[in-house]
């Protein structure tokens, strides 16, 4: 009687790991491909998009949307770096200026804004970028639009320069906040209230990140990846992108709300 009551148990065990496994597939991480809707019953990687492949359970909870805004001259590896990041890591990204007429990005790259300031829809995050950055924070109708879209948007993100715009609309008052590393003193000269600190690849104020030049954008965007996702998360886009220069100790975090 003992053994049979064993094996009972050890076969509900098993039928109990076993729905558990389907309950849970590994799936591919969204990237807006058709393998967004595939299924697979073990780790590995994608034979679609090659991203690593991680249990459904782990995706994040919300499918955040990012507002890249893009001024004419932007710099191209400020904007692009981010965008990679966060496309591996499965947000929704679209990009906006302040009108639809296609921009140079440092007079070489054309883009065409999905969106500009009159009909861009809502998003979760705000990121803005170095290069020609005053046209954007010279700007009162872009200064006023951003301003308008405070009580819905839940973090901001500057690259380089493009904290400049955050704090021509007034969002680094107060703050410990980084630039572009030719940048540090004219940003203090323009929001005196702020500290704003040489050698740090980016600063976390909880809902408020600004990185240093160029390439910290991609430490930046990770850092948020990691915040929002999950130091798994953000290894994992890291180690796709091949980007082995990710140092998070080189970063500043002031504040770690989510």
């Amino acid at each position: 009687m003992k053994a049979i009551l064993t094996y009972i148990l050890l076969l509900a065990s098993a039928l109990s790991f076993a729905q558990k496994a389907d309950a849970d597939p590994f799936v591919c991480p969204p990237c807006d491909n058709d393998c967004d809707k595939l299924t697979f019953d073990k780790a590995g990687n994608c034979p679609h998009c090659g991203m690593e492949l991680i249990q459904k359970s782990k995706l994040p909870k919300k499918k955040m949307t990012i507002c890249f805004y893009l001024q004419d001259g932007v710099e191209v590896l400020d904007f692009a770096g981010p965008m990679e990041v966060f496309s591996y890591a499965g947000a929704k990204i679209f990009t906006v200026s302040k009108t639809k007429t296609p921009i140079k990005s440092q007079g070489i790259l054309k883009v065409t804004p999905d969106y500009d300031i009159t009909d861009a829809p809502p998003f979760d995050i705000l990121a803005v970028f170095g290069g020609n950055s005053g046209n954007a924070s010279e700007d009162p109708e872009v200064i006023n639009w951003i301003k308008a879209r405070k009580p819905t948007t839940q973090y901001y993100f500057s690259v380089c320069t493009g904290a400049f715009i955050l704090g021509k609309a007034g969002l680094l008052d107060n703050l410990t906040v980084t630039t572009f590393h030719e940048s540090i003193d004219r940003l203090q000269k323009a929001v005196p209230s702020a500290k704003v600190l040489p050698d740090t690849r980016f600063v976390d104020n909880g809902t408020i990140i600004t990185t240093a030049g160029i390439s910290a954008g991609i430490d930046g965007a990770l850092h948020l990846v990691e915040k929002l996702g999950g130091k798994e998360s953000a290894k994992r886009v890291a180690r796709y992108m091949e980007y082995d220069k990710w140092v998070p100790e080189q970063g500043l975090i002031v504040n770690s709300r989510p």
